[in-house]
């Protein structure tokens, strides 16, 4: 029987690897980006079309290299950074597995510049499916730039398993602001399809991430400092009233490399416990520096996943570094023993002089009298035992006012008629708003207990919807037009919303740099709500599974709804209390929000 194993060739076997390096566009641009990072660079240009599926090119002033390690480079496991195998726990730098350019030249076409500071000329060299094409002199600038053409352009079946330009965008724009927050003495660009996206010149870490996120974000942040034998903990957290219902900024840095750890993160959010509600999550961005031997970064081919020798240390370390900085500066609530709340008096206004109380004593007072026979409006004493009575029978009159201002009630006995409603006008109804929150009203033969805001919602909800399925989407213009600026990311999960919104009644169009300009609104949509509607659509489309346009319009109009829908707290009067319950009950589902 012959044999039947045998060795895969390099190509195929850089595939292999590129399945588990390379998975998609951003794959590519953290590993280009890390090994500029590594090269020394203090200038980084990212430029970007068609989302990489096109162009992926990274521009850096870093070191360079010689004719020969820029061949090497594109070999399987050649790397700079390590020699034996203890180098692998000792390790500051990014790129160390030796794989990344070969696996990238191995689905794509590359084409490589580089030049070491003081020589002449630099080197050109293309490889295209791991193949080297040439390699000559040519004259480029000191540093390195590489590009890569054609994502998976030799592998179909994997160039079709990726998403549209926007999703794989989105993805982009996270592995860049990985890196971004992880060395803010470092200058980078990014461009996509020829519009500047980001532009963040060298700065302090505060301003680095305000530069990022956008301008609002700098009165979120509370630093967090902490440094112990284990590890040097520091970074910035967002205060509790900003904690978001997505995760959002959400960021590790374990020796400057960007991680993730769910038990770390559950140290973060055990942190904010009491402060922010339970559906909630908090922002963060904390950089550990420990020693390197304490940490394995060898156990993942994306390097983002990594292993703490004392994992549990650091967990409480990271707690209590972040209950003490929220409480440091004075953001978690805090309790005044030294006072006795019973006593506490509040300060009155300034200018407003206050009139030392008076004993007044009713004249008329016979405590033997029965309290209801009294007649005539004398003064009570509410400490008297008598005025508890008094107070008490009118609290039995306001309840028996409630209750006979409702419908009529079917009990055992038979039809109990209310004193609100004539006999044989059944069609009538009456209603009690409770709390500011819930409608009481009676529905057929009993009542019914209505959620005024869910109500709404549905309400809401369904003349959206019914208005993109009829194509009728009435709309109201503005008086004067709202411009809205957004961070970079959002601005372009924005721009992959407008079409949708234009045909939910939004008059919208980009204005300027991460902005835009509203012109019009839906009818049902209030101009004071506009931004908080955009914020929300945003983070919903970016967890938005793609499941059809349909769904789509159903997601937006359902986050619509709910911000424009009345809150609880709100008085309603008896029409619009009516008004509620009957487009309700118009409605295809009145009983599910």
């Amino acid at each position: 029987m012959p044999d039947i194993i045998h060795l895969l060739p390099d190509s195929v076997a850089n595939q292999i690897a590129a399945g588990e390096v390379v998975q998609r566009p951003a794959s590519a641009v953290k590993e280009l980006m890390e090994n500029s990072m590594d090269a020394g660079a203090d200038f980084i240009q990212l430029i970007v079309k068609d989302s990489g599926k096109s162009l992926i090119k990274v521009i850096d002033n870093g070191k360079g290299m010689s004719e020969t390690d820029a061949r090497m480079a594109f070999e399987r496991h050649a790397t700079s950074k390590i020699k034996t195998a203890e180098d692998i726990f000792a390790i500051h730098t990014k790129g160390f597995r030796g794989e990344a350019l070969a696996s990238i030249a191995a689905v794509a076409q590359v084409e490589l510049k580089t030049r070491q500071e003081g020589q002449d000329l630099g080197t050109c060299l293309r490889v295209e499916g791991s193949k080297v094409l040439s390699q000559e002199f040519c004259n480029t600038s000191p540093g390195t730039q590489i590009e890569v053409k054609n994502l998976f352009f030799n592998i179909p079946a994997r160039r079709n398993f990726l998403k549209s330009n926007n999703v794989e965008l989105r993805h982009i724009i996270d592995e860049f602001e990985r890196v971004a927050l992880a060395h803010p003495s470092v200058h980078f660009s990014f461009v996509h399809n020829n519009s500047e996206l980001f532009d963040l010149p060298m700065a302090q870490l505060r301003q680095r991430i305000v530069n990022v996120f956008g301008g609002k974000f700098n009165e979120k942040l509370v630093p967090v400092e902490e440094k112990t034998p284990i590890l040097e903990l520091s970074g910035f957290i967002g205060k509790p009233q900003f904690a978001k219902k997505t995760r959002g900024e959400q960021f590790f840095f374990a020796n400057n490399r960007f991680i993730k750890n769910a038990y770390l993160h559950k140290a973060v959010c055990n942190a904010f416990e009491g402060l922010i509600s339970e559906n909630t999550h908090p922002s963060y961005f904390l950089y550990l520096k420990l020693d390197p031997a304490k940490i394995d970064v060898n156990i993942h081919p994306t390097k983002t996943e990594i292993k703490f020798e004392d994992e549990k240390a650091i967990y409480t370390i990271i707690r209590t570094a972040v209950k003490h900085s929220l409480g440091q500066f004075n953001i978690a609530p805090s309790l005044d023993f030294e006072t006795d709340q019973q006593f506490a008096m509040p300060t009155p206004p300034k200018g407003i002089q206050v009139n030392p109380p008076g004993i007044l004593v009713d004249p008329t007072f016979n405590p033997f009298n029965d309290p209801k026979e009294k007649k005539g409006g004398g003064f009570t004493d509410k400490s008297h035992p008598a005025s508890h009575s008094l107070s008490s029978q009118k609290a039995n009159q306001d309840w028996e006012s409630v209750l006979n201002s409702l419908p009529e009630i079917e009990t055992e006995s038979g039809i109990q008629q209310s004193s609100g409603i004539e006999s044989g006008q059944d069609n009538i109804k009456n209603f009690i708003q409770i709390g500011k929150k819930y409608i009481l009203t009676n529905h057929g033969e009993g009542m019914i207990v209505i959620h005024q805001q869910r109500a709404h919602e549905r309400i809401l909800f369904d003349k959206l919807y019914a208005s993109v399925e009829n194509n009728n989407i009435p709309s109201q213009q503005l008086l004067f037009p709202q411009n809205i600026t957004f961070a970079a990311p959002d601005f372009q999960v924005m721009q992959s919303l407008m079409p949708v919104l234009r045909e939910l009644g939004f008059d919208i169009d980009e204005f300027g740099k991460n902005e835009v300009v509203i012109n019009g609104i839906p009818l049902y949509l209030e101009a004071g709500e506009l931004q908080t509607v955009l914020e929300k659509l945003i983070e919903k489309e970016k967890d938005f599974a793609d499941n059809g346009p349909q769904e789509h319009y159903k997601m937006i109009a359902a986050t619509m709804a709910r911000v424009s829908a009345v809150k609880p707290g709100i008085s309603m009067s008896r029409e619009e209390m009516q008004a509620l319950t009957d487009e309700l009950f118009a409605t295809q589902s009145p009983y599910v929000s």
